[in-house]
């Protein structure tokens, strides 16, 4: 009967877990759909109103690294629960907001209440799971953001279309007041420790400033912002950079993790990380202007395209999950890229005289079957060469990479339409072939990099995960 009621405990903690991140990851993109909304709503330009998607993910990255040092030190479930009630609190400014300024510092406070969550959110995994089925909790993950990720645009479509923008953020209210009630009883505390060092003050500041400069400057290049503005905050994020992490040197419990990092494997994975999800970045940039103004398709043939990507990889991570508890998950990961490489090879490859919708449709299921093979195994080897009580430092730094690899990704895509910005010729892919095949091809080699980290990990891996 124990165990029963303890499975029932522990489901229900997974439960609030999969809710919180599901709220957060449509968030990314339920947004998306409403900006020309907003921007009238507001009397902006749209360029204004990117900010409103901008500064949530901004926040996320400068907060992330900081957040999950004061979960490895105090309590993983404390910082859900209180990233939970920012969260959804925010969630209320932004349906309340009269303006520009009142959303985007509401969506600030959203990504403070976002990086509470994701800075944490692997570590409690960690607890929940038993060491034998970890991987099919990451898998269970990854799944529960492609869903989102699939659903995001169809969802924010579909609730303007009935009702008003506001209900895109007033939708979180219910889901958040759920998941924190649930959590609240349910989630486990951290694994106890024999001492506990103190938190870093100047190292979050230091965390802050740093990624802050770095991609706020690097997001201005490719806005076309003040070129010496951007150079000086560049430099500055830089210098504020190299003295951040002498000062981490020698610390027990480094919040940026260079301790972590100095474990070879880890740090590959890492790279391998960055690596994919810049890649991936770069080809879901880059394919709706290849379907739109090569190939012809309406707004919203578009739209459907996009899905089977992340519906392939939904369902190919719990498949590789299980193929990791067999096969080595260096092996698999790489695998992963080469399919993935090959389906955005084989998009550019497709001709526009009489190209389907089927004809597209599975080209992109084939790079969601390549990330899918690739996602859940390179989690499974980031948390499993890591010591328990640095699981925060590790989710931390696992999403930071995520998130690293995709604002660095749309920064390349803007920065080669710039440089491409030519007229194509008749019988090309339309207008702006050239910048779609510049991304696409370094999509490719991105994709590829990644599979060769991931291959340099294979000796090391199996004596890891046994």
């Amino acid at each position: 009967m124990n165990h029963f009621r303890e499975l029932v405990h522990r489901y229900i903690a997974i439960v609030s877990i999969l809710l919180v991140l599901t709220m957060t990851v449509l968030d990314g993109t339920l947004v998306n759909v409403a900006l020309p909304i907003l921007a009238r709503e507001f009397h902006v330009s749209d360029s204004q109103s990117v900010w409103i998607v901008t500064i949530y993910q901004l926040v996320i990255t400068m907060l992330l690294l900081p957040l999950s040092s004061l979960g490895d030190i105090y309590s993983y479930r404390r910082n859900f629960i209180i990233g939970i009630l920012v969260f959804t609190v925010g969630s209320v400014f932004c349906a309340l907001s009269p303006s520009l300024t009142y959303i985007v510092v509401s969506r600030a406070i959203q990504g403070v209440g976002a990086a509470f969550v994701m800075g944490v959110n692997v570590a409690l995994i960690r607890l929940i799971y038993p060491p034998e089925m970890l991987g099919r909790g990451l898998a269970i993950n990854a799944m529960t953001v492609a869903i989102a990720t699939a659903l995001g645009p169809t969802l924010g479509g579909t609730i303007l279309s009935f009702t008003s923008w506001h209900w895109l953020f007033l939708i979180n209210v219910p889901i958040g007041i759920i998941a924190f009630l649930m959590g609240f009883k349910y989630l486990p505390q951290n694994v106890k420790k024999d001492h506990r060092v103190s938190y870093d003050l100047v190292s979050g500041i230091a965390n802050i400033l740093t990624f802050g400069l770095l991609f706020f400057s690097l997001g201005n290049f490719s806005r076309n912002g003040d070129t010496v503005t951007n150079v000086i905050l560049l430099v500055l994020g830089l210098v504020i950079g190299y003295f951040y992490i002498r000062h981490l040197h020698g610390r027990e419990q480094p919040m940026f993790p260079v301790d972590l990092l100095k474990i070879k494997v880890y740090a590959l994975s890492i790279m391998t990380s960055t690596s994919s999800f810049l890649a991936q970045n770069i080809a879901m940039i880059s394919l709706p202007f290849l379907f739109l103004n090569g190939f012809g398709f309406s707004e919203i043939n578009t739209g459907l395209l996009m899905t089977p990507w992340p519906i392939a990889t939904m369902i190919v991570s719990p498949i590789a999950a299980r193929l990791v508890e067999r096969h080595n998950a260096g092996i698999i990961a790489a695998v992963g890229m080469l399919f993935f490489s090959c389906g955005v090879g084989l998009l550019m490859a497709a001709s526009n005289a009489n190209v389907s919708e089927w004809n597209i449709a599975w080209r992109m299921a084939i790079c969601g079957v390549g990330f899918g093979l690739f996602q859940t195994p390179n989690n499974i080897v980031m948390i499993k060469t890591t010591p328990i009580e640095r699981s925060g430092a590790a989710g931390g730094m696992q999403s930071t990479a995520r998130l690293s690899g995709q604002t660095l990704g749309a920064t390349v895509v803007t920065i080669v339409f710039a440089l491409c910005s030519v007229p194509s010729d008749a019988g090309s892919l339309g207008n702006g072939a050239p910048g779609v095949r510049v991304s696409l091809i370094l999509s490719i080699c991105f994709s590829l990099l990644a599979g060769i980290f991931s291959i340099s990990r294979i000796k090391s891996l199996p004596k890891i995960l046994k």
